[in-house]
């Protein structure tokens, strides 16, 4: 799924999707003109299709599917769908108001206030529905919660005014009722809105457990399930699976990838007796192990489990309008109350008295602070999409705001894989046999050379195959082509070769800064930010990385758990922006976690905000919009408590009539939504 803003018409819509249709490995593209989307059921890895639209004219950004599934959620539909029939309602009756209070006579009156009781009681049965369920749940447990009030007052005007039109009185609060349930809705929808659904990590990590194992049993291969596998057992591992238990190797040597414990994406080579990790790839020949942990000791479940115990501590967060609530609610019932009870003491009117408590509480609504965090939050998050950020969390504005250290990964995060371009002998038909070798693989290194190669017409190759841990080969004019690690292709030095026939020809690999990132860490460090690098990569990389950034500290050959470990053990409030799986617990207990739309599943699900553009120029705009939203949420509160300091005596006086009560609480209401604005000028 691919967001594409520029998508404006049926012309667009044809070349988008013929641009994605011609692309090998896509089966069919399909636009969406009204969401600006492209969903594509493709093979190819989604920086492929990206580019593709790149060259028709067309910027796109994926977008994380747990994210979009959200956008047709019914709980949306079903809260959107409630407040449009408040608001209609809300108008309807405020315009039968309008003739009472021009001074309808008594049985106009009346009629006009028959009507407005049957628009508005169906009406705040059914938009009032989200208030009224939050309330009894809350009740039935013998406690409070901000939607006991709401629902009170709610309910309160409705029967106060049915009554009052059944017998004649001169004054009903229908369009009060309705009002206040209009805005509540609004900030129960916002709030909504700003609370993406996102994936557990853990869930992802657990995803990469196999399920069943080739056990040895008297040299020979039997498929067992992984619970009947013990401490001790001969495992086999067959070429492209996953290793199910952690051991030790038998085989003389095991090539396997562990980018999920490292990060970074070369195969890895193990020696006899040493030791192999579930969750690895074996990318090489098979080979046998000693079982040394299963099930629950696997360092893979130790992972999942850290991953999953971040992931709950972060979720106890509680937000700024949820430790206000908590106060506000028994407040608001005792001031009813106390309204109630000394009014009837002191008239004997309880009709009165009544009125007196419904005007307090809806005067005492918490609609503008329902109103005051929501309303910037997504007023917050649509300034930072138009950024290129994608905020996932309710809570994560508020945890970015308090962040002061900020912690990077390397590959991929701060760094894009490249490849030597210019190298001798590297001619015209050299560049089209790599490139047609490199389109083939989803490798990243080979999507760097394809990028460089941008232009050259690939070769023609046959029997075209892919060598587990070692690259790309074929047949080109009766000759045999390869592209892959150095050693494989006859290449001196580590990194890409390329082999035609005889001819070898060495590619430098390196990696060169994400756009951007120096900037960023710049930037970072003169606002008083203290930036880290954590990396698993060897010494000689992460220092060629150093040496262009201004970094406090920076660190190599670091597992995903002793990142979580670091972390954990930081002072103060820290922000981790990473991409791998090996990153995956440390996005997870960090205070806040930034992850590259690039990024593997379980990363993008740890993450509370997704970088959807390759450049790291504008990180520091988002702790900025962070702290701007954090400092209007509480001025929305100041607000709130501003308007509650004078409309409360009022109410409580009994100068307050419910309907003034309703066009108070309206007018605090829109003051917070006006002021939430102003997030978006930062």
């Amino acid at each position: 799924m691919l967001s594409v803003p520029g998508l404006h018409c049926a012309a667009c819509i044809g070349t988008v999707e013929r641009a994605l249709n011609a692309l090998p490995g896509v089966e069919e593209a399909r636009v969406n003109l009204t969401l600006k989307r492209v969903s594509a059921n493709s093979h190819l890895p989604p920086d492929a299709l990206v580019e593709a639209l790149a060259h028709v004219g067309y910027e796109a950004h994926p977008l994380d599917t747990a994210l979009v599934e959200q956008a047709s959620d019914p709980v949306g539909r079903d809260l959107a769908l409630r407040m449009g029939v408040a608001g209609f309602a809300m108008m309807n009756v405020m315009l039968l108001s309008v003739a009472v209070w021009s001074g309808a006579p008594g049985i106009t009156r009346d009629f006009f206030h028959l009507i407005s009781a049957a628009i508005a009681l169906p009406v705040v049965a059914y938009s009032g529905q989200p208030f009224f369920r939050s309330a009894w749940s809350a009740l039935r447990v013998h406690r409070l919660n901000m939607d006991v009030p709401i629902s009170l007052a709610i309910i309160l005007a409705a029967c106060m005014s049915l009554y009052e039109a059944l017998y004649g009185g001169e004054h009903v609060y229908f369009d009060a009722a309705l009002s206040l349930t209009f805005f509540l809705l609004i900030g129960r929808f916002l709030d909504y809105r700003t609370r993406a659904a996102a994936r557990s990590a853990a869930k992802e990590l657990s995803a990469l457990e196999v399920h069943a194992a080739q056990k040895l049993v008297d040299g020979r291969a039997k498929t067992v399930p992984l619970s009947e596998l013990g401490v001790g057992d001969e495992v086999l591992v067959p070429t492209g699976t996953r290793v199910p238990v952690d051991g030790v190797l038998l085989s003389a040597t095991a090539l396997t990838d562990r980018s999920f414990l490292t990060g970074e994406s070369h195969p890895v080579e193990t020696e006899t007796g040493r030791d192999v990790r579930a969750g690895e790839i074996n990318v090489g020949a098979p080979f046998t192990l000693r079982s040394t942990a299963v099930g629950e000791d696997t360092s893979l479940r130790r992972v999942a489990r850290l991953v999953e115990q971040a992931e709950n501590a972060r979720n106890s967060y509680t937000g700024l309008a949820d430790r206000a609530a908590q106060i506000y609610a028994p407040v608001v019932h005792l001031l009813a109350l106390f309204a109630f009870i000394g009014w009837f003491i002191g008239t004997g009117d309880a009709r009165h008295a009544l009125n007196v408590a419904i005007a307090v509480l809806i005067i005492t609504c918490p609609c503008a602070l329902g109103l005051a965090v929501p309303a910037v939050s997504t007023a917050a998050i649509g300034k930072l999409f138009s950024l290129g950020f994608l905020v996932k969390s309710g809570t994560a504005l508020e945890r970015l705001a308090m962040v002061d250290h900020v912690i990077f990964d390397k590959t991929g995060t701060l760094t894009i894989p490249e490849v030597g371009y210019e190298t001798p002998g590297f001619g015209t038909v050299e560049k089209s046999v790599a490139l047609a070798l490199a389109q083939q693989s989803n490798h990243p290194i080979s999507r760097a050379l394809a990028a460089r190669l941008d232009g050259v017409q690939p070769a023609t190759i046959d029997a075209l195959n892919e060598v587990s841990g070692c690259g790309m080969e074929g047949r080109f004019d009766g000759q045999i082509v390869r592209l892959g690690r150095g050693d494989w292709v006859g290449s001196e030095g580590e990194g890409l070769g390329v082999q035609i026939g005889s001819k070898i020809i060495h590619l430098g690999q390196y990696e060169r800064l994400r756009p951007g990132a120096a900037d960023a860490v710049s930037t970072l460090r003169s606002r008083g930010y203290a930036i880290d690098l954590l990396s698993g990569d060897t010494d000689a990389p992460v220092q060629a990385v150093t040496s262009q950034l201004d970094l406090d500290a920076a660190i190599s050959g670091v597992t995903g758990e002793e990142k979580h470990d670091r972390i954990a053990a930081y002072q103060g409030h820290v922000a981790m922006v990473g991409d791998g799986l090996n990153d995956t617990a440390a996005l997870a207990a960090a205070d806040a976690s930034i992850a590259p739309s690039s990024a593997l599943d379980a990363s993008r699900n740890a993450a509370d905000v997704l970088l959807l553009r390759e450049s790291l120029v504008d990180l520091p705009a988002l702790f900025r919009v962070a702290r701007r939203a954090r400092s209007i949420s509480y001025q929305n509160f100041a607000i709130a408590a501003a308007y509650n300091c004078i409309a409360i005596p009022i109410a409580l006086s009994g100068l307050a009539t419910p309907l003034l009560a309703a066009l108070a609480m309206s007018s605090s209401s829109i003051t917070v939504l006006l002021n939430a604005l102003r997030v978006r000028r930062v």
